[in-house]
């Protein structure tokens, strides 16, 4: 059994729309192939001595223990992989509960489906579970804990720390959409110009001047001094003469500190001799040249939350600590507190685990005490000298107890460093006393306060201070969206979205758009290439200039991994043909239908599917959508549209030669099809198509008729504003056609193009493209024979694995079997195939060149077209 295929979906995929984080694995089963689970002697009893937290899957049962029945009765092993992927991302912290899977085309092959919370994590759990399965199958010992520990590391290393996770959750929970937009905390928050960032709990609005002020805590002490804060008294020294003079200065307890630090990082406290003092230096200056001497003030630790200039959490916080019983050792009562199910590694859980590090050996040392010394009864110990939650510490919530002192004095402060999120670190005997009669002091400003200890402390009532953080980047006038129209189909998306941009552009929209292309912002190409994917998507989501985004939706991208966004206001269809079938295990009409049905199906309740009402395949998406729906056609009469109408639904058609829209029993006129230069003359039939959803799609965005029909005049096809799609020269004597097309489906469209005009000869440049089937080359060659006059036959420079012998046969067969009569060259280069034909062409004569290349072949035939016009001018 090994892995064949291992995809990351990032997005609303052909897998599911509503679980866009999915792995999607592509299983050999080999030798494994026709055995079920109950074929393996003992394969139930290790499954759950190694699993026993499986008991809760449910499977098809949709019970607990509904999986490990389906095992003991017998199922297949890819089941197995996909259930045993989940439960190791539940053992490390990252709970992913949906899965499924599939048989594969190719026989003993399976595809396994499950979700991930971080997809590094994901694609390691697919690998582990294939080796665990074999393990298993073998009866071979398997050591389970490096793969947990493997896990646990990525997931600290590339999940959300809680704070984080607070705020995007917050933030999904108001249907404000997010970008990570590295590995770590970067996050963005809504699309375009509406975006908000945040990294941990730093915001695009926190003041640079204020973090620095904040992480100078001299400067800070100063500030707050001057505005009758309580602080501790103290100075800053630089080298290790300097603390005898601090310390006779200020006497014991002290606390020593970095100057520069955060996280409680090479602090010590309650310091009462010179030989520790010097110790508490030396592991200061291990963060800070600067190291800060103060009075060690009696009292609790407190942190006090202001956002947005109002107090919104406090809580105590404890350091790690251990309560004798007279008999257990100090390992064994730290390891007792680790067994409380609430404590995991790193920020898995509430609380992090105390581990026994070179601090707690310090503190040890001091009270002459060791991991095997036994605590009398009751007898309190602490383990850090800090009371930080990601070093063991609890925290108990007291938002409630907080005298209104100390909560203007936290206002106050927040307001004096200048931070949008401020956490502000007290240290007195009782937080309901005003801090001044308590003899309490400020410790610390903290620019990036941990949210943990609030949202989910050890004691008392969690407090949401994520909702006050979105309320400041997104107040409830702000939207955080911006419009996205997505336009898949097999042909015509490309025209559709450029037309679409041109609309949008014209109304004054910033608009970004994708496709086949390359990216746009603001009509300016910014990336090259066949930009229609997730990467793509969230490329023009991403800048901070767009205001309206159109976004082509390619199969290629859809299988590779899924849409880069969650919703959309309007899907477009234009239509399913066969294409690319056999690939990426799209073998089907039908399976690509329902890969590009993820398009309308992604789109919010509140919008549109524009869908093809003349295509069965994408008028059957109209029933499993949960958004409203609009159709065009090209019949007005069309039963499926009059029965839409007279539901009050909205359509657009082509009727009596105009574009229109229906809508109840109103009838719409936008333009004259002959008139919209996209149709050639209202010839080109397939634009119109185009044209139509296009034209639906301005009037759900509230564009107004006039402006839908000026941007369908102004919008000329030419090579620089549709490169590829119906590019037409005219020489002195005869025409040149250059197209994208490379399917039946475009072939054909282009030949009905054809037939329409008055022509001496048709002549087509034609080839099949290397990872198609065999019956589509055929067919190629066949449509080729039915439409033109004259064939030239080439070949792509990349062919994709086959042999050019592979590809020309069935074209050529395709020819032969329609029109055998007609002449037909192989000329496999394209640039010689275009030269041979340009240079060969008769008076009257329509040349159509179908192109792999289309920026080379448009300047070659640019360049051709200049000499026979000087030739023109000179006779």
């Amino acid at each position: 059994m090994k892995i064949i295929d291992l995809r990351i979906m990032r997005g609303p995929n052909y897998w599911s729309v509503k679980h866009p984080k999915l792995i999607v694995v592509k299983l050999a089963l080999e030798e494994l192939g026709q055995k079920t689970t109950s074929d393996i002697p003992n394969f139930i009893s290790r499954l759950t001595k190694m699993f026993p937290g499986m008991h809760s899957h449910r499977a098809a049962e949709g019970v607990e223990g509904g999986f490990f029945k389906s095992v003991e009765e017998g199922t297949t092993f890819g089941h197995v992989v996909q259930h045993v992927a989940l439960e190791l991302q539940t053992m490390a912290g990252m709970e992913s509960g949906y899965g499924r899977c599939y048989p594969a085309p190719e026989e003993e092959y399976m595809t396994v489906v499950y979700s991930y919370q971080e997809e590094r994590a994901g694609e390691y759990a697919a690998y582990a579970a294939v080796r665990i399965t074999k393990a298993l199958v073998n009866g071979e010992k398997y050591n389970l804990d490096e793969d947990i520990l493997r896990l646990h590391d990525i997931r600290e290393d590339e999940y959300f720390g809680p704070s984080t996770y607070s705020i995007v959750s917050e933030a999904v929970s108001r249907g404000i959409p997010y970008i990570r937009l590295n590995r770590h905390s970067l996050i963005q928050l809504g699309y375009g110009v509406n975006q908000q960032r945040i990294q941990a709990t730093m915001t695009s609005g926190t003041a640079c001047f204020s973090v620095e002020i904040a992480g100078d805590k001299k400067a800070t002490k100063d500030i707050l001094e001057e505005a009758g804060i309580p602080v501790p008294k103290g100075r800053t020294i630089y080298a290790p003469e300097e603390l005898k003079k601090a310390i006779d200065w200020l006497g014991y307890p002290l606390v020593l500190k970095p100057l520069d630090s955060n996280h409680g990082k090479g602090a010590s406290i309650n310091i009462t001799n010179l030989k520790d003092a010097q110790k508490g230096f030396t592991e200061a200056r291990k963060y800070s040249q600067g190291v800060m001497v103060e009075q060690y003030i009696q009292g609790f630790d407190f942190r006090l939350l202001v956002i947005n200039g109002k107090f919104v959490a406090a809580a105590m916080r404890t350091p790690a600590m251990v309560t004798g019983d007279g008999i257990s050792t100090i390992k064994q009562l730290i390891d007792k507190e680790n067994r409380d199910p609430r404590r995991g590694i790193g920020h898995e859980k509430v609380l992090t685990r105390i581990t026994i590090d070179k601090h707690t050996q310090n503190i040890l040392k001091q009270r002459n005490l060791t991991t095997k010394s036994v605590l009398a009864e009751g007898e309190v110990l602490y383990l850090k000298s800090t009371a930080n939650i990601s070093t063991g510490g609890t925290a108990t919530d007291v938002s409630d107890l907080v005298d209104p002192y100390n909560v203007l004095m936290a206002e106050r402060i927040a307001g004096l460093i200048g931070l949008d999120i401020c956490g502000i670190d007290v240290m007195t005997t009782d937080i309901a006393i005003p801090l001044n009669e308590a003899r309490g002091a400020v410790l610390e400003v903290n620019a990036a306060p941990g949210f943990r200890m609030h949202i989910s402390p050890t004691y008392g009532l969690p407090r949401n201070v994520a909702e006050p953080v979105v309320d400041m980047l997104f107040p409830r006038d702000k939207p955080a969206r911006i419009p996205i129209i997505a336009v898949t189909g097999t042909n015509g998306k490309t025209t559709t979205t450029r037309l679409i941009a041109h609309m949008v552009k014209h109304k004054g929209f910033q608009v970004g758009y994708t496709t086949t292309e390359g990216i746009y912002i603001q009509d300016k190409l910014l990336e090259k290439g066949d930009t229609t994917g997730s990467y793509s998507a969230q490329f023009v989501l991403k800048d901070p200039t767009v205001n309206f985004a159109v976004l082509e939706c390619a199969r290629g991208g859809l299988l590779r991994s899924g849409l880069g966004f969650e919703q959309c206001d309007i899907g477009i269809v234009t239509n399913v043909s066969s294409d690319h079938l056999g690939l990426g295990d799209i073998h089907t009409l039908e399976e690509l239908a329902r890969l590009k049905a993820v398009v309308p199906k992604s789109v919010s309740k509140d919008g549109y599917a524009v869908l093809n009402a003349d295509d069965d395949l994408v008028y059957a998406m109209a029933e499993e959508v949960s958004c409203k729906v609009a159709f065009f056609s090209m019949d007005e009469n069309n039963p499926r549209i009059l029965k839409h109408i007279a539901k009050g639904g909205l359509a657009a058609v082509f009727e009596n030669g105009y574009i229109s829209i229906f809508k109840n029993s109103y009838k719409i006129r936008i333009d004259r099809v002959a008139d919209v230069p996209l149709t050639f003359g209202g010839k080109a039939r397939f634009n119109i198509e185009n044209i139509l959803a296009a034209a639906l799609a301005g009037y759900i965005s509230h564009f107004e008729i006039h402006d839908i029909k000026t941007s369908l005049r102004t919008f000329i096809p030419s090579p620089s504003k549709t490169p590829g799609r119906m590019n037409l020269f005219k020489f002195p004597t005869f025409d040149v056609l250059v197209d994208y097309a490379h399917n039946v489906g475009g072939l054909k469209a282009i030949g009905d193009y054809m037939n329409a005009l008055d022509v001496t000869k048709k002549v087509g440049i034609v080839a099949a493209v290397g990872d198609r089937r065999q019956e589509d080359f055929y067919e190629i060659g066949r449509v080729s024979g039915e439409i033109f006059d004259e064939i030239i036959v080439r070949l792509d420079a990349d062919l994709r694995g086959r042999t050019a012998d592979e590809i020309l046969g069935p074209v050529l067969k395709g020819i032969e079997d329609v029109a055998p009569e007609k002449q037909v060259h192989q000329i496999p280069q394209e640039m010689r195939a275009i030269a041979f034909a340009l240079e060969r062409a008769e008076p009257g004569a329509l040349i159509a060149i179908f192109t792999e290349d289309v920026h080379e072949s448009v300047k070659m035939v640019e360049s051709f077209k200049v000499i026979q016009d000087r030739k023109e001018f000179v006779e």
